[in-house]
């Protein structure tokens, strides 16, 4: 058999893994592996132009398909680059294997040109990494790093390879099989403890189901649905979770927490039964941990045994992958239909109370005047694409006016930095979500803020003829911190004025893309709809009113049944209210 190189054989097993699309930046260190592509077949590399953005496009990638996103850099400052993302992808459970290149291993510790501890720095948000130092190693390592990314709570893993490893020749023989002795995920659910939750859900008076990104990460959107409908229960998401219920759906409440539905928060601070499903209880959605629902009984399933108990107490625990775990519980809930048709009766008043949660204080806005709100450029994205796109955020004001009025149906079309809560991040996602779906519809809404840390992408979408649409919301500002400023510290705008913000109709013409803009309220259909019809990268710049701010709000240390609202008419209220569609009964026949 004749002998390969260890940049040879990195390629070869990348296909054994399936994988058809590298994100990444050469350098010194990994040019045998750069060579080793040049007539690869196979794999497409696309070349961004900086190793955020690479880290942060394989993300979106995974987010978009469920498999794990790849990128490759150089050693020293490349590997550092793609620090932020790889927490990013580490605190939202999204399978990543980044490649890094390392200096020759004679040369580890001496402190050589482009060296850095990278594995050392990247301990911390990864959810394992190596150092390569035998050629002969090598197979092994993909393929188990392939296996921790994909597997139990997925996440990121870093391969560090240095360059004599690269260099090096030896057999190859990739391994059909993983066993790692100290890494058995529990991807089943203790029956005992499943029979034990389908009968705290049957006596249940008023129960809400509270589903995170788990749900999404499981593939378990269909049983989620089940569940919630056979037993007729509210369901409220987690910023991660948006898609993994459809958000048309009559018992779907929005999004809780912060900046969460005062339905939602209602609901679950007066429930007296919490189905936590694929979440982990953070601080956004609590709010103060002694007041989240302090009257209710929690049910958790998660992957992640360290996840449960570690911010609120849980009286049922269920350890294992969740659709696996769902599916047993709806068998389980079926199997004494009766007592759940009694219980179900007996929920009425619930689902008024609810209902009038509902109408109390549905989102709104005050509409009018010559500027553009911000929340009319989200509803009319959504109308004009009818929903059906993969829209990727930046983190902030506009984030939150995504998730509070884009009603998403479905799973992975929401692409969003939430546990980080990294700007610049939407962008680069947006490119690896297009590159993963080449003929689907996918929209970047940023901030000005955000959409500036990553803007030299602008070159790998022209380049790459990935048509994505970017909305940027210009309000001059860092909106969120600006809101803070406003409502917590007397309007002292300490460092959250964007003085000098480009023109981004000259910029995106600069790079090559489309460039509009829109001022008043009257041109931003016309934008938009021009934008979708362009096969093209796309930046719409929306002037908008620049003291927007997101309501409703739940200040930070408070309870969420403490949330403010902001000065928003009664007819703009029940104007929102009637939006929401009121469905016929989802009960099975």
């Amino acid at each position: 058999m004749m002998k390969i190189t260890g940049a040879e054989i990195l390629i070869e097993s990348l296909k054994k893994e399936g994988v058809d699309i590298i994100f990444g930046i050469p350098g010194g260190v990994v040019l045998q592996i750069f060579d080793a592509l040049y007539n690869e077949k196979e794999i497409r590399f696309i070349l961004t132009r900086h190793e955020q953005g690479a880290a942060h496009a394989a993300d979106g990638y995974a987010r978009a398909t469920g498999r794990p996103g790849v990128a490759l850099v150089t050693s020293g400052p490349g590997a550092t680059n793609t620090v932020t993302g790889i927490a990013n992808a580490h605190m939202d459970s999204i399978p990543l294997v980044v490649i890094t290149g390392q200096v020759a291993t004679r040369m580890i510790g001496n402190d050589a040109f482009q060296e850095a501890d990278i594995v050392g720095i990247t301990r911390p948000c990864t959810k394992y990494n190596f150092l390569v130092k035998d050629v002969n190693d090598l197979a092994m390592t993909i393929k188990e790093s392939f296996y921790i990314a994909r597997t139990g709570r997925p996440g990121p893993v870093l391969i560090d390879i240095p360059k004599d490893v690269s260099e090096a020749r030896t057999d190859f023989a990739y391994p059909e099989k993983v066993s790692l002795r100290s890494y058995n995920p529990t991807y089943y659910g203790n029956k005992w403890q499943i029979k034990q939750a389908a009968q705290a859900i049957a006596r249940a008076k008023r129960p809400v189901i509270y589903a995170g990104g788990g749900v999404i990460l499981s593939n378990a959107s269909g049983e989620l649905k089940e569940l919630a409908e056979f037993n007729h229960i509210p369901v409220t998401l987690t910023l991660m979770g948006l898609g993994g219920f459809p958000g048309t759906h009559p018992l779907f409440l929005g999004m809780l927490g912060m900046h969460g539905t005062y339905a939602a928060n209602m609901a679950i601070h007066h429930s007296d039964l919490v189905i936590a499903i694929g979440s982990r209880f953070d601080d956004r959605v609590t709010g103060k941990v002694t007041e989240f629902a302090p009257k209710a009984v929690f049910i958790h399933i998660d992957i992640d045994p360290t996840n449960i108990r570690k911010n609120i107490h849980v009286d049922i625990p269920i350890v294992g992958d969740v659709r696996n775990v769902l599916i047993e519980l709806n068998k389980e809930l079926k199997a004494s239909q009766e007592e759940r048709d009694q219980c179900i009766r007996e929920r009425g008043p619930w689902h008024e109370q609810v209902k009038e949660w509902e109408e109390e204080h549905p989102l709104a806005y005050k509409k009018g005047g010559k500027g553009i709100k911000p929340q009319y450029v989200i509803e009319k994205i959504y109308e004009l694409t009818g929903g059906n796109a993969i829209v990727a955020t930046d983190v902030g004001q506009h984030q939150m006016w995504v998730a509070q009025y884009f009603k998403f149906d479905k799973p992975r079309t929401i692409l969003s930095s939430g546990g980080l809560g990294t700007m610049g991040f939407g962008f680069p996602a947006a490119i690896g979500a297009q590159v993963a779906c080449p003929d689907k519809l996918v929209f970047n809404v940023a901030g000005d803020g955000s959409f500036q840390m990553n803007v030299q992408e602008l070159a790998t979408a022209v380049i790459n003829h990935l048509p994505v649409k970017v909305a940027v919301i210009n309000n001059g500002y860092l909106g969120m911190v600006r809101q803070w400023q406003e409502l917590f510290f007397n309007r002292r705008y300490s460092g959250s004025i964007l003085d000098g913000t480009p023109d981004y109709v000259k910029l995106a013409e600069a790079y090559g893309a489309v460039g509009m803009r829109a001022k008043s309220p009257s041109e931003v259909e016309g934008v938009i709809k021009e934008a979708i019809s362009v096969k093209r990268p796309v930046v719409m710049d929306f002037v908008v009113d620049p003291e927007e701010n997101v309501f409703p709000m739940v200040p930070a240390g408070g309870a969420n049944s403490e949330m403010v609202f902001g000065e928003v008419s009664k007819e703009e209220k029940g104007k929102a209210a009637g939006k929401k569609e009121r469905k016929g009964s989802v009960l099975p026949a």
